[in-house]
C-alpha cells in the first residue's frame, strides 16, 4: 500500500501508526505541503479534497483519516474493537476527535509553528487553546479509570485520539500537565512498531530550515 503523507500532517501520522501497528506492508509517497503541492491538478486527481492522508490499497483510494483507520482494522482484523458495542464507541471517539481534538490541535499547532508571527491572526490561537483545555479535560478524565479508551487494549480510537500528543512542537500542550493522557501515551508508544512522527513519514520542519 501507499500512504500519501508528510512528517508533519498529524492525521497521516494515525493512518501510517495504524499501518506500522497492524504488521501492514507499506511504503511512504511524501507530498510537499508547504511548497503547495495538494493544491495542483495532479495531487486533486488523486483527492479531490486537497488533503493527505491518502491511502492507496492497489485497488482503491481512501481519504480522510478516520475512514482509513476504519477500513485498516476491517481489513486486518486488528485494532478494530472486540463487539458491536466496542466499534460503536470507536466510532464515537473518532467523531469526537476530529471535531474537538485534532482539528483544533492543527490549526493551533499550524498557527504557533509554520505561520509567521505577523500573519497569525490576531487571538485565535488563545482560543483554540482554551478550547482544547476542555477536551484535554475529557480525555483525562476518559483515562483515568482505564488503560486504553475503548475496551482492554489498544484500537484505533486511541491512534486517532494520540495523532497530534507526539509532536514536539509547542502548541500549549505539556504531558505533565494532564498525567492519565500522559500514561496512556506511554503505553501507546511502547507498542511494538510504535515511532515518532518525525521518524515514521518523510518531511521535517528542518528540511525547510
Amino acid at each position: 500500500m501507499k500512504l500519501y503523507c508528510f512528517g508533519e500532517s498529524g492525521n497521516a501520522y494515525k493512518v501510517a501508526l495504524a499501518l506500522n501497528l497492524t504488521g501492514t506492508p507499506w511504503q511512504p509517497v511524501f507530498v510537499d505541503f508547504f511548497n503547495g503541492e495538494t493544491r495542483r491538478p495532479e495531487f486533486r486527481a488523486i483527492n479531490p479534497m486537497g488533503e493527505v492522508p491518502v491511502l492507496d490499497t492497489g485497488t482503491r483510494i481512501l481519504t480522510q483519516s478516520g475512514v482509513i483507520l476504519t477500513e485498516i482494522a476491517a481489513m486486518t482484523g486488528k485494532l478494530g474493537g472486540a463487539t458491536p458495542e466496542d466499534r460503536a464507541e470507536i466510532l464515537r471517539w473518532l467523531f469526537w476527535d476530529n471535531h474537538k481534538l485534532s482539528t483544533q490541535i492543527g490549526t493551533c499547532r499550524f498557527l504557533a509553528n509554520f505561520v509567521p508571527a505577523d500573519k497569525r491572526p490576531e487571538g485565535v490561537i488563545p482560543f483554540l487553546q482554551a478550547r482544547l483545555k476542555a477536551s484535554y479535560t475529557v480525555l483525562d478524565d476518559h483515562l483515568s479509570t482505564r488503560d486504553w479508551i475503548v475496551g482492554d487494549g489498544p484500537t484505533i480510537a486511541d491512534l486517532s485520539c494520540c495523532g497530534y500528543l507526539y509532536y514536539p512542537e509547542p502548541y500549549g500542550f505539556s504531558r505533565a500537565d494532564w498525567p492519565h493522557i500522559d500514561r496512556w501515551l506511554s503505553r501507546i508508544s511502547a507498542l511494538p512498531q510504535w515511532q515518532a512522527p518525525y521518524d515514521l513519514m518523510p518531511g521535517n520542519p528542518s528540511d525547510r530550515a
